[in-house]
């Protein structure tokens, strides 16, 4: 099944790692004349609020730290517009948004050796005088912009946006920090179209990253970027981490609360991802949430009784698209650009489009008519365009690879064939219709077993003793995080809260004006909703 862009996060991870050992190092002053201009020496003063004043240096990272480590935490960050922002009849909200860069080591066992750039947003909080402190940002993925996700960041938030500076930084791998590209645009469109995909494939993509990347790869791990978002915390000036990560995200917030348990504030962890057991089976438990959502769908249109291609029989609906999604292997749709809808392709549109839920249908099915009954291909062909990150000029983002760095870095485990062929054998049981394209791509995905570097990330429970409670949502028809990896999140950390919502579609925040009452009386007043507690959808 192919990857989606929804934003969902697999792969295994550690045990907790230990603490870095001491070495010899520059001094305190080399290191802060080799950063830039603007991120040395003391913050200015914060608006009035919880977090007014910058905390003393002990309380942003921990006494034993290295004078390189700590000049890290200490470093100013220098804001100014965002390009592209000051020169644009913007509007307030967005002419106040705010751009600087992070400095963190590339090595946090070498925090002396080379350092990195992190690109960082702010849109500050409308209400300073009244002003908690900074709510950072994850968009999820593995491979989305947290820049990106601040910069779009609306005043509909309410109370967030009046009482915090909302932050969004870019994790290793994504967006400006440390971005990989390893594929070509050409061979992106050829693994994308394919229906008989190359078992060599993840041998051509370590190959591809390791001859450009070979120094980065092992640093691109998600516990590095959650000890850049602990230095962004101290950067900030903030005692403690407040956090609203969402899918891919929550595995970054969980793994933060490892590492630092004692600097967590509240954090919120919507759409969970959680890594007690090793990719294949997560990417299983996926397919089995996704055929769900596959299954309902076409009962749905079976049963709207306005001429669905699909039948009337909402009982035979599901077996007649996947029959008809894998005979495109045979037969192609052909569209106005010259490309052809492959099985590959449309199976890739369809299965994203099914990550919005019910409210995704009418789009899902506008794409899906004129392919069933004209053999029309155009929709369809936008909408695995749209899951593939393919702009109109043919080029490609470079979320994949970023995908691929970040998984093959969280603990690329090799499954046996005695594994494999028993997962291979329980996904068709329990997802015969999604899994049923190529079931080996489904439970591989990405395939890091040829990846030149291996961590020692393993699966395992996050319980971060010691952390202050986190928040953690999940949606009972949730087709890309499913359900039970809320469950077993919120079970696991010792102090989490589950929250549920009950409907379909990926994540929670902007599906439940409950889900977002909740979130915000979290946040702003440290109120956590009640054990059991069930909200609707809106």
């Amino acid at each position: 099944m192919p990857r989606r862009r929804a934003g969902w996060y697999s792969w295994a991870v550690p045990p907790m790692t230990p603490r870095l050992p001491r070495r010899a190092l520059p001094a305190l002053a080399a290191l802060l004349l080799a950063l830039p201009a603007g991120c040395s020496g003391p913050d200015e003063a914060h608006p009035a609020g919880a977090s007014a004043s910058r905390p003393p240096l002990a309380e942003r990272v921990s006494a034993d730290a290295s004078p390189a480590l700590r000049a890290y935490y200490d470093q100013r960050l220098d804001w100014a517009p965002c390009d592209g922002e000051a020169d644009q009849d913007a509007d307030q909200e967005e002419a106040a948004v705010q751009c600087a860069t992070l400095k963190a080591p590339l090595d946090y066992a070498d925090p002396g050796g080379r350092s990195i750039d992190v690109p960082v947003a702010k849109v500050p909080a409308a209400d300073p005088a009244h002003r908690i402190g900074s709510l950072l940002l994850n968009p999820g993925g593995p491979g989305n912009s947290g820049v990106t996700m601040a910069r779009n960041w609306k005043g509909s938030q309410g109370p967030l946006r009046d009482r915090f500076d909302v932050v969004g930084f870019d994790p290793r791998a994504a967006g400006g920090t440390l971005p990989v590209h390893c594929l070509d645009d050409r061979t992106r469109a050829q693994w994308t179209s394919t229906d008989d995909p190359a078992y060599d494939h993840g041998r051509t993509l370590a190959d591809a990253c390791e001859a450009k990347y070979a120094d980065v790869l092992p640093h691109l791990g998600t516990r590095d970027s959650a000890r850049d978002l602990d230095v962004l915390r101290g950067a900030l000036g903030d005692r403690k981490l407040d956090f609203l990560g969402y899918s891919y995200g929550t595995y970054l917030g969980a793994l933060y609360a490892e590492e630092f348990p004692d600097r967590t504030g509240r954090l919120v962890l919507d759409g969970a991802v959680e890594r007690s057991t090793d990719l294949m089976h997560l990417n299983g438990e996926q397919a089995v949430a996704t055929e769900a959502a596959f299954r309902a769908y076409a009962a749905g249109c079976a049963a709207d009784g306005d001429d669905c291609p699909l039948g009337s029989d909402p009982a035979a609906a599901a077996q007649r698209l996947a029959d008809f999604l894998d005979g495109l292997k045979d037969h192609p749709l052909p569209t106005r650009d010259g490309r052809t809808v492959t099985a590959a392709l449309a199976w890739t549109g369809v299965t994203d489009a099914l990550a919005d839920g019910r409210r995704n249908w009418p789009r899902l099915r506008a794409a899906l008519d004129p392919a069933l009954a004209r053999g029309d291909g155009d929709e369809l062909l936008k909408l695995a365009d749209a899951a593939t990150g393919r702009d109109e000029d043919g080029h490609y983002d470079t979320a994949a690879d970023a995908y691929a760095a970040i998984h093959c870095a969280d603990a690329p485990l090799a499954p046996t064939d005695a594994d494999l062929r028993a997962a291979l054998a329980t996904l068709a049981d329990r997802a015969p219709l999604i899994s049923r394209h190529d079931t080996r791509v489904t439970l591989l995905d990405p395939d890091c077993r040829p990846w030149p570097y291996r961590s020692t990330e393993r699966p395992h429970t996050v319980t971060a003793p010691g952390s202050a409670p986190i928040l953690v949502i999940g949606g009972t028809e949730d087709p890309v995080t499913p359900y039970p990896w809320a469950q077993r999140m919120a079970a696991g950390l010792q102090h989490g809260v589950l929250l549920t919502r009950d409907g379909d579609g990926h994540m929670s925040w902007d599906r439940s004006g409950c889900v977002r009452d909740a979130v915000a009386a979290f946040l702003v007043d440290g109120v956590l909703p009640a054990a059991g507690t069930h909200c609707a959808s809106d």
